[in-house]
């Protein structure tokens, strides 16, 4: 593989000249963006210089994840107001949930949508996680310690969906064969991500099914929940992740649609095969992958959305190779 385009001489003197440190995933998050930044906690908290803060502002983290070492360190405010901010796995910087106006920021992401708001930016959108990203490098900077290697690799695991999306390759393994190397226990992973799931997520799960519809000769699936719904399964935000693959999953399906009503407006999900779904997701001011991608709508209901939605799908083109 060539030389990787990260900006190694100029995070590592950042981070020399540092002396606090806010490491920040994004809202609503999931294993990889916090993976991510409890990877580069475990590395980071180790040096005698620098105090170290990792912050998501969410009110819900996702309960599984909790095995993750330094999960009960992360924080919902930040509380150094000079520091370097390092973002993970987070294409734009209004997801993070601060106001970082004037603030330097590493950005290190995975995402092509990435709008680059950092003061370095590490952004590598061949890479199969952002994890990954901040494997290639750290591990240039810092010798991988058993608890980075776990955080690292759970956030790999999860992304590539136990290594089975387009973005896996040798390289992939060759990162989770290092990372198992270095103290990553695949077996105990993956144990927390398929054998400690609450029961709300299934409820939650038979909603959207249930309101599973095919259209466009069903080449594409919507799926939807209310706010009703997630009330009466008492689900939570990490409930509803994954929902959408059950849409795409099925053989005629090349677009999966999921939209979620919340209080905050209409999210959709965004899954597809091959077609690049995140045209669709830059259209309505999201972002995201090629085959993965989300956005939210503000003022918009669940038939509505959906039938936007639809309409934007038609108008790229996307069902006919676009």
């Amino acid at each position: 593989m060539s030389i990787l385009p990260l900006p190694f001489s100029e995070v590592k003197k950042t981070l020399e000249n540092a002396t606090t440190i806010t490491i920040l995933s994004h809202l609503n998050p999931d294993a990889d963006t916090l993976g991510t930044a409890l990877g580069i906690y475990a590395l980071l908290s180790k040096e005698k210089h620098l105090k170290v803060e990792v912050v998501n502002a969410s009110p819900e983290l996702p309960i599984h994840l909790d095995f993750l070492p330094h999960f009960k360190k992360i924080k919902q405010q930040m509380d150094y107001k000079e520091s370097v901010i390092i973002s993970c796995d987070c294409g734009s910087i209004d997801r993070l949930g601060f106001d970082l106006r004037g603030r330097e920021i590493i950005n290190i992401d995975h995402h092509h949508s990435n709008t680059r708001y950092g003061s370095l930016n590490a952004i590598l959108p061949e890479y199969a996680s952002a994890s990954q990203v901040a494997f290639a490098l750290f591990k240039e900077l810092y010798p991988i310690n058993e608890d980075a290697a776990t955080c690292f690799y759970s956030a790999l695991l999860s992304d590539t969906r136990y290594f089975t999306t387009t973005s896996v390759n040798e390289e992939v393994f060759h990162v989770a064969r290092l990372l198992v190397k270095a103290g990553a226990n695949p077996n105990d992973i993956a144990y927390h991500f398929t054998q400690r799931r609450p029961l709300s997520s299934f409820r939650i799960l038979e909603k959207a099914l249930a309101s599973l519809t095919l259209v466009q000769d069903a080449k594409v699936a919507t799926l939807r929940v209310t706010q009703d719904d997630i009330r009466a399964t008492g689900a939570s935000m990490p409930d509803l992740d994954g929902i959408v693959d059950y849409a795409s999953s099925l053989v005629t399906v090349e677009v999966a649609v999921f939209v979620m009503e919340l209080g905050d407006g209409i999210r959709v999900s965004l899954r597809s095969k091959k077609v690049d779904v995140s045209k669709v997701a830059l259209a309505f001011g999201g972002g995201g992958h090629k085959v993965a991608a989300g956005f939210t709508l503000l003022q918009c209901g669940l038939q509505e959305s959906i039938d936007t939605i639809l309409s934007k799908i038609q108008e790229l083109g996307l069902l006919n190779g676009k």
